[in-house]
């Protein structure tokens, strides 16, 4: 396969994963907001894991309280770097895992960019009671496990000293 097909297969299927993953977290939020908002909270195994509405407008933990337009300018840089090293990346089958970390994180960052611009807070309601985690949503699992795989990816999958080479910046 020539590397422009590979290329546009690569591209292709990272819209419909970004896009497939964005439409989860976005109706995720639409029924916590349409039936989580009247009842307030729903237990799922009680005592320690419940849906409950939340209305965040901080960063992770409520901090940074309405701080909105810091968190849409971070967003969108966060963005620009994750698409930037994406088209970086070499189209081989050794990174994929990598360029699967990428589009959760943009899709993570974008569920709740769109949130924080459309409704001026983004809508959590994961809560685990049992250990009093705060609350959370979809995207934020999106980027919580994009940033644990990346950990794990780094410390056993790419250990060779050139798998990072592409990110060398001299002679571009």
């Amino acid at each position: 396969m020539n590397n422009t097909k590979t290329k546009t297969k690569s591209y292709l299927f990272a819209a419909i994963g970004f896009l497939l993953t964005l439409a989860l977290d976005q109706w995720t939020k639409y029924l916590a907001s349409t039936i989580l908002r009247r009842l307030k909270s729903f237990s799922l195994i009680s005592g320690v894991f419940e849906l409950r509405y939340l209305e965040n407008r901080g960063a992770a933990f409520g901090i940074m309280q309405n701080r909105q337009i810091v968190f849409v300018v971070g967003g969108i840089i966060i963005l620009a770097v994750i698409l930037y090293l994406y088209q970086k990346m070499p189209f081989t089958p050794h990174y994929r895992p990598l360029r699967i970390c990428a589009v959760l994180l943009a899709s993570g960052a974008v569920g709740n960019m769109i949130d924080r611009v459309k409704l001026d807070y983004v809508v959590d309601f994961f809560y685990f009671r049992l250990i009093d985690f705060p609350i959370f949503n979809v995207a934020d699992c999106y980027v919580v496990i994009a940033c644990i795989l990346f950990v794990v990816l780094i410390l056993f999958y790419y250990k060779d000293d050139n798998d990072f080479e592409f990110l060398n910046f001299k002679n571009r």
